[in-house]
């Protein structure tokens, strides 16, 4: 299992793909979305992973962010073709993923991911055999 992971030379950070809902997406648009902005990868949703909770303080304000994880699988695109959010877009094996990403909670959802793929493709073989 390969992930592409998204980050910022400058500050050393790397992260999953994120991002903001606009007005009347689903959450299921909204990963599609931010992941081709920030990767310059096209995705097809596979399964939902989990979320992660957390806060952070900018400028005095303190923020509270929730976001949902789906493991997507990569149908096309090009990682030289991602917005400027990220100066760095690049695939690892999951394991160096997990060494790479900088906020410990990102880390557990990579491993989340990876169960639910086991599990998808064993339902996928399954479903081959009927």
């Amino acid at each position: 299992m390969e992930v592409v992971l998204v980050g910022r030379s400058h500050v050393g950070i790397w992260a999953l793909p994120k991002g903001t809902p606009n007005p009347g997406e689903t959450i299921e648009q909204v990963a599609v979305r931010e992941v081709r902005e920030e990767t310059g990868l096209e995705v097809r949703l596979i399964a939902y992973i989990g979320s992660i909770s957390y806060s952070f303080v900018r400028d005095t304000v303190r923020y509270h962010k929730q976001v949902r994880h789906f493991l997507l699988e990569a149908i096309g695109g090009d990682t030289t073709l991602h917005d400027h959010e990220y100066d760095l877009v690049e695939w690892f094996p999951l394991h160096e993923a997990c060494r790479r990403l900088t906020y410990q909670n990102e880390v557990h959802i990579l491993y989340q991911a990876e169960e639910t793929l086991q599990r998808w493709l064993h339902h996928q073989r399954k479903e081959g055999q009927k």
